[in-house]
This record gives C-alpha cells, sequence and structure tokens, in this order.
C-alpha cells in the first residue's frame, strides 16, 4: 500500500467533512494497467450506506477532474471501513486500546511481520500489543507499521427459550 500526499489527504478530508462524514483514511494500490485508489469515510451514528458512499464518490470525482492529483488510469472507491476498521493514524490506535487487532509490519520484528492480539496501549509513537499466544506485550514503533486493522467482532448472541417458565402442554 502507498501512502497518499498528506496535500491530498488534507483536501480529501476538508471536503469529505464538510459533507457530514470522517475521511477514515486512503489507500493506493498500484498495477501495471491502472491504480485503485480506495477511500474510507464513517459517519458518526448511523454508520455508512451505499448511498453516502455514491455521494462521497462523486464530489471527490469532481474534485479529481479539477486538480488531476493522480496520473494515468485509476479507479476510485469509496467504502465504509467495515467491521475489520482500517487503521491508519496513531490517533486511530489509540481509540481503539483494549479491542483486538491484526498488523502487518514493513520490517521483521522478531522475525516476524504479521501479528495480532489486544491492543493494550499506546505510549507516544510506540504501540504495545498483547499479541495472542503471548503473556508479554510487543512494543511496535507505529512508523514500522505497514497496515493495520481492526478485528471485528460479530457478537452473535444465541437466544433460547426460557423453559422453566412454560406452561406444559396438555
Amino acid at each position: 500500500m502507498r501512502k497518499i500526499d498528506p496535500v491530498l489527504h488534507e483536501r480529501l478530508a476538508t471536503l469529505i467533512n464538510s459533507m457530514g462524514y470522517e475521511l477514515v483514511g486512503c489507500e493506493i494500490q498500484s498495477s501495471s494497467r491502472q491504480t485503485l485508489f480506495r477511500i474510507y469515510i464513517d459517519k458518526e451514528g448511523t454508520g455508512v450506506t451505499a448511498n453516502d458512499c455514491s455521494l462521497v464518490s462523486r464530489q471527490v470525482s469532481a474534485m479529481f477532474d479539477v486538480e488531476e492529483p493522480l496520473s494515468g488510469r485509476y479507479l476510485l472507491e469509496v467504502s465504509s471501513p467495515g467491521i475489520d476498521r482500517p487503521l491508519f493514524e496513531l490517533d486511530h490506535y489509540r481509540r481503539f486500546v483494549g479491542k483486538q487487532i491484526r498488523i502487518r509490519l514493513y520490517t521483521a520484528i522478531n522475525g516476524q511481520r504479521q501479528y495480532r492480539g489486544e491492543l493494550e496501549r499506546v505510549e507516544g509513537e510506540d504501540l504495545y500489543i498483547l499479541v495472542t499466544g503471548s503473556e508479554q506485550a510487543l512494543k511496535v514503533p507505529f512508523s514500522t507499521i505497514d497496515k493495520g486493522n481492526l478485528i471485528g467482532d460479530i457478537g452473535f448472541v444465541s437466544q433460547k427459550p426460557d423453559v422453566k417458565n412454560q406452561e406444559p402442554n396438555d
């Protein structure tokens, strides 16, 4: 994943915030034929609908038509963050302390580039992750993270009928 230009990020954030949405983050994936520019948005309280994505997509497309921030062919995708919400900024990690996360690093720590576990705390520029199957928190500098996501928890609850309060059948 390539990071986007900070000036473009700020322009997108201003546009998207003015529409009543939060810019969660952006990703760029390039292939030999075209570039995928993905924008994640969220909305306080109600979440994001397909209509919300369409509205933001039209406004961003208009901005891109005027400013041409990307060269060559590209595909613009606007999406909700979903249940496995991507984490782009250090503040995102601070917001989800105590939650299960998955990260991929640019370079290995202890011979490993991918980790999952509970985000125990954030101190300065460092994350402390209680890695699944470990008893000690792993210190991970934020600058070494290539990609991070929450691990979604749907939390289905099974409801069984209260048998003891039912009348017997005659």
